[in-house]
């Protein structure tokens, strides 16, 4: 798998630039994070790279094929294949609908998927369902409960086995702990960790906090007013090259 992101620029107005000619790639298997601070143009890039917005000029490419927000076949071929976690999952969870039929939305879209956990097994919606919630460290009971019942981390949970439900090549992941307090950001980020490894999942993963960054992602991209500034392996953290900007971001985060 290859995410690849060639000099994309994206602009709200003449005097708005939201990203300006933004390059990098994201290959199988890696945890890559993008940090910077509001208004650098972090949710904007994850956005554009959903196909949620369009881009004035560059090229995103998946896999060696072209990704433009304007072709919906493309588009769902390639959401076929990146599934995203989004920052507010209280929102992105259908008050209406109990947490399983929430959780089987993707593989209801994409009939023609079958995922490996359901190989040569004939369950029913909720039963694989359940299977997803196990897989997040939630008991097969909360699948019959509805958001409002559930904690601010158990529906971040729910969002990240409804994105796991297709085995999706890249797990796009936008703030996904910034609405969260600080011991439930550290459960999220350790299980993503888990999952990171034990299925050798690709994740771009997108934070304002560069200590989360750091805990999860080996490679690190950092954002600031549209331009990426800084990019470096994680072991090139404290290198004497580093951008100011991102010595400024080390020194804020106090790692040590």
């Amino acid at each position: 798998m290859s995410l690849v992101i060639n000099r994309v620029s994206k602009d709200y107005s003449k005097s708005v630039t939201a990203l300006n000619a933004i390059s990098f790639q994201v290959n199988s298997g890696e945890a890559v994070g993008i940090v910077g601070e509001s208004g650098s143009g972090k949710s904007t890039l994850a956005k554009v790279l959903l196909g949620l917005e369009s881009y004035k000029e560059g090229s995103i490419t998946f896999n060696g094929k072209p990704i433009a927000p304007k072709k919906r076949s493309l588009l769902r071929d390639y959401r076929k294949s990146v599934q995203m976690i989004f920052q507010d999952s209280a929102g992105a969870l259908n008050p209406k609908l109990p947490i399983w039929k929430s959780i089987m939305e993707p593989l209801d879209n994409f009939k023609e998927v079958t995922p490996s956990f359901l190989a040569g097994k004939n369950l029913s919606r909720k039963e694989t369902a359940e299977v997803l919630l196990e897989r997040v460290g939630l008991d097969k009971q909360f699948a019959e409960r509805y958001p409002r019942e559930l904690s601010g981390g158990q529906k971040q949970r729910v969002s990240i086995a409804r994105a796991l439900s297709i085995e999706p090549s890249l797990l796009i992941c936008d703030e996904p702990t910034a609405s969260l307090d600080v011991t439930v950001q550290v459960h999220i980020l350790h299980l993503l960790k888990d999952l990171q490894k034990k299925m050798n999942m690709t994740i771009l993963f997108i934070s304002h906090d560069l200590r989360s960054v750091t805990f999860l992602c080996k490679k690190v991209i950092v954002l600031r007013n549209g331009s990426i500034v800084d990019q470096f392996e994680l072991s090139e953290l404290y290198h004497q090259d580093r951008h100011p900007y991102t010595k400024a971001l080390i020194q804020a985060a106090s790692i040590q």
